[in-house]
Formats: structure tokens, sequence, C-alpha cells
């Protein structure tokens, strides 16, 4: 087993989540909630993101302002975003846009807890997988007498120990979340 690709492998799916959680919307205005919305522009689409189309801010918590490098897309980005149906009306403000964050309702704020858990499982699914991937490629260098018994149950050993701590930096990241999406 190579320990540290095993590991980037499951970085790299607890970044994915990490980044697809801060999406999810919490009592606060953030500009993760929007920076990954697609806007169609320049005759494709594009991501909002902060370096692509606009720098995006959160003055308050209850406000994002997205400010378009390119004026003359401002009605694209506006666009772009009531399309992503995420709830929020972004309205054009000059030559910014602006998007008042409505306040959460008990309801929407369990809507995003169900939500939150469900990317959750996702994340300890890839984490998972990973390891049985890596389990499998372990059983076959077994078998193939490349290993021993005793390397085989070491290294089995070491990457249930991997697993274990990037589902709990999964659970972490979890509940960090959730008392972000139940404060009020």
């Amino acid at each position: 087993m190579d320990e540290s690709s095993v590991s980037a492998k499951m970085q790299t799916a607890t970044d994915v989540l990490a980044s697809d959680i801060a999406g999810i919307r919490t009592g606060r205005a953030s500009p993760a909630l929007v920076e990954n919305i697609v806007v169609p522009a320049y005759g494709g689409t594009q991501r909002l993101k902060i370096l692509e189309l606009a720098s995006i801010t959160a003055p308050d918590p209850t406000q994002i302002v997205i400010s378009p490098w390119d004026k003359s897309i401002i009605g694209d980005i506006r666009k772009g975003i009531q399309e992503a149906n995420i709830g929020m009306n972004p309205s054009i403000d000059g030559e910014v846009i602006r998007i008042v964050m409505p306040p959460m309702t008990t309801e929407d704020r369990e809507k995003y807890v169900k939500l939150l858990s469900t990317k959750l499982e996702n994340g300890r699914v890839v984490v998972r997988q990973i390891r049985a991937d890596e389990m499998h490629e372990i059983k076959k260098k077994f078998e193939a007498k490349e290993i021993t018994e005793d390397e085989k149950f070491g290294t089995e050993k070491k990457l249930q120990e991997l697993t274990d701590t990037f589902v709990g930096k999964i659970e972490e990241m979890g509940k960090k979340k959730e008392q972000e999406l139940l404060q009020i």
C-alpha cells in the first residue's frame, strides 16, 4: 500500500466534500453560497468563482455583494443566480448585485440539516470505497505471495487507521456545519 497515495485520495474526497457542504445555506451570508453557480456568459457557461467573473463579498451576515469584473454581464450573473434555484433573489444595484438573505425558518434549518447528513454520508462512502479498493489490492498482493501474512495484516491495520482519521475529519466538518445551521 502506498500510504501517501491513499491519503491523497482520501484528502481529495474530503476536500470535495468540504467544498460541497460550504454551499449549504446557513443563517449567515457567505460567498461560498454563490461562488459555484454556473452563469451563462461569453457564449458559454462560467462559474461565478472569485477569479473568473466577479469578486464576491459578505459585508454583513445578511447580504452578499457580487461585483462583476465586466459590468456588461451583470444581467447574465443575475439570471444565473435566479436559474440556480437556491432560494435567493438577486437585485442589481448600480454596478453590483446584492442578495439579501431572508431569515431561515425552523423548517428550512431542518431541511438543510437533512441535506448535510446526506452529503456527509456520501463523503464517508467515498472514503470507505477508497479503503475497499486498497484492501482488494492488498489481498491480491498477498495471494500472489508478494507480501507476507504479517505485512498484509499490518498494512490493513494502517489502512483502517487512515480511514478512521478521514471519517473523523468528515464528522468534525459535519458537527461544525450543523452548529452553523442551527445557530439563530
